[in-house]
């Protein structure tokens, strides 16, 4: 039980943090930043490291810190956890996710000039009504490889 609280507390930091840093910095506000475009690009990804580094000091230790449905599938296929512990790792951290999007809608919501679009809790997209207007293809390619690499990573990186 204390691995999958860990989980769920992990997801919820993970995106109350990196997601908040999309939904409740200057520029998603409005407000003018120096170098917009870099500047966005690179706050948002320190955000999101720095709360899974912060994770990993926290509770690393207790349940390995995955945070994420495909870290967890990938420790699965590398045979490092069977797979109803993986099952329930996906239950806590979609628990999660939903805890760290609460709190965020909470405090975003907050606002007086505040609504609820398709992309106001940070989540990403694709297709005409979103930034890049980049296909669905194109996104999934570029998930597929992300994931691959971030996977690549981790499963290098821990034991």
């Amino acid at each position: 039980m204390k691995k999958l609280l860990a989980e769920l507390i992990g997801t919820a930091v993970l995106v109350l943090l990196g997601c908040g840093s999309a939904v409740l910095g200057p520029w998603a506000m409005g407000g003018e930043t120096a170098f917009p475009y870099l500047f966005d690009q690179l706050a948002i990804s320190f955000a999101f490291g720095l709360a899974i580094v912060a994770m990993a000091y926290g509770i690393g230790p207790i349940s390995g810190c995955h945070v994420n449905p495909a870290v967890s599938f990938g420790a699965y296929i590398a045979g490092r956890m069977p797979l109803n512990e993986m099952f329930s790792y996906w239950a806590a951290q979609f628990f999660g996710a939903l805890v760290g999007a609460g709190i965020l809608f909470a405090i975003a919501s907050g606002r007086a000039d505040f609504h609820m679009g398709p992309y106001a809790l940070g989540s990403n997209g694709f297709g005409d009504d979103y930034n890049g207007k980049y296909s669905l293809a194109a996104a999934f390619l570029f998930e597929v490889v992300a994931t691959f690499i971030f996977l690549v990573v981790i499963l290098g990186a821990t034991q």
